[in-house]
């Protein structure tokens, strides 16, 4: 029988495998054991709480894995909503405050990096030639 998926976008074209239990245990039996542990680094007493919560982790993850399937199903979906509303606005972000801003001021100083302006000038070919001149044709073949 077929396990089910959960969709990565509104399309359903993608799927996440479902959730492991498993592996959700150890990341939560490793986070929770970091930070009970984090103190100890400044001489500070361990943190019991967290350190009570990375071993009962790991003993469900060991033991009992499916006891952590519904938790784990829970965090992947709270995952795909991160997705659906992170992804865009750091797109957006990566946009405005680096691409955006490049091609302006490649425009001001004007700039042609990819040589795409128009040569009214009427040589007939946008080749580039090259100087001194690249390896003989023949001495590409076989080259994989």
């Amino acid at each position: 029988m077929a396990k089910p998926t959960a969709p990565l976008s509104n399309d359903d074209s993608e799927t996440l495998p479902p959730a492991s239990g498993r592996s959700f245990g150890i990341v939560f039996a490793v986070v929770f054991g970091v930070i009970a542990l984090w103190p100890l680094l400044w001489g500070r007493d361990l943190r019991l709480w967290s350190a009570a919560l990375a071993t009962a982790f790991a003993l469900a993850a060991a033991f009992a894995p499916t006891l952590l399937s519904r938790p784990a199903a829970g965090w992947q979906a709270f995952g795909l909503v991160l997705h659906r509303i992170v992804s865009p606005v750091m797109l957006f972000l990566v946009y405005v405050l680096a691409v955006l801003p490049t091609g302006l001021l490649l425009r001001l100083f004007g700039k042609d990096l990819l040589r795409m302006k128009l040569d009214r000038g009427g040589s007939g070919t946008y080749w580039i030639e090259r100087t001194p001149p690249g390896p003989a044709a023949d001495s590409l073949k076989n080259t994989f």
